[in-house]
């Protein structure tokens, strides 16, 4: 005897769009909302911002991966800098740039 799947969050459509559809679709959002490992440091706090961007609450690391999954992301090097740290790097390239065309 199999037994019956629960439709979740599903249960918000009602008696629409079917059985099969509702399941696929319960499955799918249960894994993008759940926490998911961070491969930077194996902490299981990493949620997802958008659509194939993830964030680790702990080191702050922001990253790109699948659409509903982190599965297949392999790290390279250290964590990305933080989006201040990014728009300070950025300010003081945009410094120098101008440093540069005020002595030429």
């Amino acid at each position: 005897m199999k037994t019956e799947e629960k439709l979740g969050s599903v249960k918000r459509f009602g008696a629409r769009y079917g059985r099969k559809p509702k399941l696929k679709f319960s499955k799918i959002e249960a894994e993008q909302r759940k926490l998911h490992k961070c491969p930077y440091c194996s902490k299981t706090a990493v949620k997802r911002v958008a659509v194939g961007i993830w964030h680790c609450r702990k080191c702050n690391a922001k990253f790109t991966g699948k659409a509903y999954a982190i599965r297949s992301i392999t790290p390279k090097g250290e964590p990305s800098e933080t989006i201040e740290e990014q728009e300070a790097i950025v300010n003081e390239e945009v410094q120098e740039e101008e440093q540069v065309s005020e002595e030429a």
